[in-house]
Order: structure tokens, then sequence, then C-alpha cells
């Protein structure tokens, strides 16, 4: 095991009101496993990448929990350690290339200044690895020079991986990388963080709105519901006994194409973070809540080895 979150709690803070973005997350990656994360807007997926890299805004909070990378917890490292983890060992392909990209360098000189900044290599050395870095992904190497207006959209988001693999790795964070790509880019995507996984041995979390991705991509599957687990599972397992309200709304609510006509929405909207239900967080929009879960927060009941759910209509199914 590479990664290990354990009861990862986040608050954001500001003046005097706390909202309660994540609360006890917790869920592991294997080497070379690719976890997909996946929610509504609003649900804490972004919240939990930042936290892992400790990159959280400055009324984000972690308040409780570990992040255990190869046993070592992450969140008790200094600044100065913290910052040479990052890109050396864990990095993260942020939303929207064209926004992460400074416009007036140059791909090549962006991707070197990883480089730069946690190897001591040399000028030929340096020039040389990002060649190969944009090769890896696709793109020529004779495009170094260019900028990020003359790629496309697609181009932008293979050098963004590019730059995220500058050092090595061995985990990629990938908040919702294909966002705003078409759909053949997307698969071209999808396929490079394949491939990429397969020959290098990378660990990935993937985070997506887009359950096809998940079933296309993913090995297991984390399923964030206002900042809680509602399922955690391998994917075969996810798809097809899918044991939380909120994840079988979630799949019913996804395009069926052999029977386009079951297509159902969730009613309703998450809850605010800063005036949260008492009870279990998604109780309000399900259409299967009892008493119960109108007073009491479910914990996450181990279903089978390879299942969580935090539902009491789980717990007689229960392992622990």
């Amino acid at each position: 095991m590479i990664l290990e979150v354990k009861n990862l709690c986040v608050d954001y803070i500001q003046k005097n009101k706390t909202a309660t973005a994540l609360y006890n997350v917790s869920f592991s990656l294997e080497r070379g496993e690719i976890l997909g994360v996946v929610g509504e807007s609003g649900c804490g997926k972004t919240t939990l990448m930042l936290a892992l890299l400790r990159l959280l805004p400055q009324a984000g909070k972690i308040s409780n929990g570990q992040v255990l990378y190869e046993n070592k917890d992450i969140l008790q490292l200094d600044d100065k350690a913290m910052a040479e983890l990052r890109w050396d060992e864990i990095s993260i392909v942020f939303q929207g290339a064209m926004n992460a990209l400074n416009p007036v360098r140059t791909i090549g000189d962006q991707i070197a200044e990883a480089i730069r900044r946690h190897e001591k290599l040399s000028k030929e050395a340096t020039r040389k690895r990002v060649e190969e870095l944009l090769e890896l992904v696709g793109i020529s190497k004779g495009r170094r020079d260019q900028y990020p207006h003359q790629y496309s959209g697609g181009m932008r988001q293979r050098a963004m991986i590019a730059m995220a693999l500058a050092c090595y790795p061995k985990i990629i964070i990938a908040d919702e990388p294909t966002t705003a790509l078409d759909v053949m880019i997307q698969a071209q995507i999808l396929e490079l963080l394949a491939d990429l996984r397969d020959k290098l041995g990378l660990a990935v979390i993937f985070v997506t709105h887009d359950l096809g991705v998940v079933a296309e991509l993913c090995d297991s599957v984390l399923v964030l519901y206002a900042g809680v687990t509602a399922e955690y599972a391998d994917v075969d397992t996810l798809f097809n006994l899918p044991q939380h309200p909120y994840t079988q709304r979630l799949l019913a609510a996804f395009p069926n194409l052999e029977n386009p006509k079951a297509l159902e929405s969730i009613p309703g909207y998450p809850p605010r973070l800063d005036d949260l239900p008492k009870g279990c967080r998604f109780a309000p929009r399900c259409n299967k809540a009892f008493e119960r879960c109108q007073h009491e927060l479910p914990k996450l009941y181990q279903v089978n080895p390879w299942q969580h759910s935090s539902c009491f209509l789980a717990q007689h199914l229960s392992k622990s």
C-alpha cells in the first residue's frame, strides 16, 4: 500500500463560521491502482485532493486524521519536507489546463521548472528530460518551445500530465482532467493515463463527475456526498451491487443506452456545508430514508472485504 488516508476532516473557517467540508474520510491506494473519486459539485472532491497535498486555501484547516504515504504521516511534515514531497512523490494535474499554464512562458520551460526545483541536472539533461516527457504523453519534442495558446485543449492537458510526471512521482492526482474536452480528446487522455499506469506503475487518484469514465478507467471508487463517504468499493461491485441509496441514484441518473427512458434525476441539492442536517446527510433527498436517518449519522459499514457503505440499510450486511 502506497497511500492510506484515515478519518480525514477538513473545515473551512471564516468570520467565526465553520463549514465542515470533509468528515472522517478514509481510503487506501495500492501501487498501480487507479481510484475514482465521484460525487456532485460541492461534495468535497477537490477539497480532498488539495488536503492530500496540503494546498488548502487559508480558510481551510485539517482538523483531524492521517495521510500516510509509505507509512509516513505527511500531515506531520514541516513545510520544507512537504515541498520536497510534492512533485517528487505525489503530483497533481489541476482542472482547466489553460488556466493552470502560464500563458507567457513556453511549455518546455514550465515543465523544466519542476525538474530544476527538485533535481540538480545540467541544462542539457533537463532539456532532454523535457523532450522525453513530451514524447511520453504524445507531443512532439519539436513543440517544446511553443506557448500554451499554440496547443489545442487536449495537448495542453497532455502537457499538464507531462509536468506532473517531471520528477517521476509515484502518485498522480488528476482533478477532472477531461473537463471541457470533446469526447474524442477525453478518450485519448484516459487512454494515456491507463498507458502511463501500465508503463510506469503509477498510482492515480482520478476525480470526475463522469461514471462512464470511472467504469472504463478505475479499479476502485470513492463516492463522496456532502463531505462524507457514501460508498467505497471496487468498481465492479459498485456498478453491479451498489449499497448506498446515493450511489444507486447516481447510477440511475447516468444514461443507459439499453434503456434510455430509465434516466432518473436526483431531486433537490446537496446541503450547505455550514448548515448540515443532523442525521444522514443524504436523508432529505433519499427515497429510502426512515426515522433513524433523520437523527443519526451512519458510520461507514463494511459490507464485505471490498465494499463499505454509510447507510443503515447496509448495516445488516456489515462484517464490522
